[in-house]
C-alpha cells in the first residue's frame, strides 16, 4: 500500500452489521457513498432478523446504488454479521461501520493514507457521540468525558499514537484473514478481542484524531444500562480469555460498585460514617457533570449525572457478574476462516 498521495487508491469494502436500524441506516449508508474517495468502493450490509423496516430500507438502497449489496445474518449477532460481510466482500481494505454511525467527510481517504503511512494493520479514530434530544445529548456528553470513560482516546480524543483498540476500524484484509475474522462467541467486545489478537501477532493498531465517526447514543436509560452491562460482562470474558489484557481503567467501575455497596451496607449496619463512600462518589459525579455539560440545555445538563451513574454501575455490575461459563464457551469455540472468495449477494 503506497503512501504516495498521487498513487492510485486501493479498492475498499465497507462492511456494516445492522439490526433494527431503520432510524439511521439510510443516513449511515449515504454518508459512506458520499465519501470523496478516488478508489473503487463497495458497501456490504449484513442483515440481522430486524423487526422494523431495516430490510426494506436496505433493499431500497441496493436498488438505488449498484455499489450496495446485502448478505443475511440469521443469528443477529454482530461478530457473525461482520464475518459474513467480510466473506461477501472482495477488496484489500475493509472499513467497518455500524448502522448508526456516520462517517465524517474524507474518513475513508484519510484512513487509507494512515494505513500506508504507519504500516498499521488497523486504524481508527474518535467515536464522536452526538444526541438528537436532551437525553441523548446528556449521554453523548458522558461518553466523551474522562469522568465517564477514563482516558480512552477513541472516546475523548488525543494525539495520534499506537493504541490497544480503536473505534470500528479500517483494516488491511490480510490482517482479518490471518486472524480468522471476528470471534463469533464475543457478542460484545469483539473489536477489543480482535485487536488484541492482531497486536499479539505483532501488528500495529493506530489511533488518529483525524478520523471521526458520529455515533447516536442509546435512546433510554434502560437501553443504556443494558449496553454498558453487556460491555462490562464481555470485557471480563476478554480478560479471562487473554491473560494480561486488563488494565486499571477497566477495574474502576467494578471497584466503584463494590465500594458503594459496602458503604451502604456498612452505613446501615455499622456506622453512618460509611455512607461517606457513596456520598463521595455522587459528589464526584455531580462535579464532573458540570464541565461535561458545557453548552448544553439545562434539561440535558441535569441528566448527565443519571447517564454517568448508569454507565458506571451497569458496566461494573456486568463485569462482576460475568459468568465463567462464557469464557469456557469462548475458549472451546473455533473461529471460522474468513476469505474473499465469496462474491457479494443482494
Amino acid at each position: 500500500m503506497n503512501a504516495n498521495s498521487d498513487a492510485p487508491r486501493p479498492a475498499v469494502s465497507v462492511i456494516m452489521p445492522v439490526l433494527d436500524e431503520e432510524r439511521h441506516l439510510r443516513d449511515a449508508v449515504h454518508a459512506i457513498l458520499a465519501q470523496n474517495y478516488a478508489g473503487e468502493m463497495e458497501v456490504v450490509i449484513a442483515l440481522g432478523p430486524s423487526t422494523d423496516r431495516t430490510d426494506e430500507i436496505a433493499a431500497e438502497l441496493v436498488r438505488e446504488d449498484p455499489r450496495v449489496h446485502t448478505v443475511p445474518n440469521p443469528t443477529g449477532r454482530t461478530p457473525a454479521a461482520l464475518n459474513a460481510a467480510i466473506k461477501a466482500s472482495r477488496h484489500p481494505v475493509v472499513v467497518r461501520v455500524d448502522g448508526h454511525g456516520m462517517l465524517s467527510p474524507g474518513y475513508i481517504d484519510t484512513a487509507v493514507r494512515l494505513l500506508a503511512e504507519t504500516g498499521a494493520q488497523n486504524v481508527g479514530g474518535v467515536m464522536h457521540a452526538e444526541g438528537e434530544n436532551d437525553w441523548e445529548r446528556a449521554v453523548a456528553a458522558a461518553m466523551t468525558s474522562k469522568i465517564g470513560v477514563g482516558n480512552a482516546a477513541f472516546h475523548t480524543g488525543g494525539e495520534a499514537a499506537p493504541a490497544e483498540t480503536v473505534y470500528l476500524g479500517v483494516f488491511r484484509r490480510e490482517a482479518l484473514e490471518r486472524q480468522g475474522g471476528y470471534n463469533v462467541e464475543f457478542v460484545r467486545a469483539q473489536d477489543w478481542e480482535l485487536n488484541f489478537r492482531i497486536r499479539e501477532a505483532g501488528g500495529l493498531i493506530w489511533f488518529s484524531p483525524e478520523l471521526r465517526v458520529s455515533y447516536r447514543p442509546r435512546p433510554t436509560v434502560k437501553a443504556l444500562a443494558k449496553q454498558y452491562k453487556d460491555y462490562g460482562r464481555w470485557r471480563h470474558v476478554v480478560a479471562r480469555y487473554h491473560e494480561g489484557s486488563i488494565n486499571p481503567r477497566y477495574l474502576a467501575p467494578p471497584t466503584a460498585v463494590c465500594a458503594i455497596a459496602a458503604g451502604v451496607v456498612a452505613g446501615a449496619v455499622l456506622t453512618p460514617w460509611a455512607f461517606l463512600v457513596p456520598a463521595a462518589y455522587l459528589a464526584a459525579i455531580l462535579a464532573g457533570s458540570v464541565p461535561a455539560g458545557k453548552g448544553l440545555s439545562l434539561k440535558a445538563r441535569a441528566q448527565i449525572p443519571v447517564a454517568l451513574v448508569t454507565m458506571h454501575m451497569s458496566w461494573g455490575w456486568g463485569f462482576l457478574t460475568s459468568p465463567r461459563s462464557l469464557a469456557r464457551k469462548v475458549i472451546a469455540s473455533r473461529r471460522p476462516a474468513v476469505t474473499a472468495e465469496q462474491t457479494p449477494a443482494g
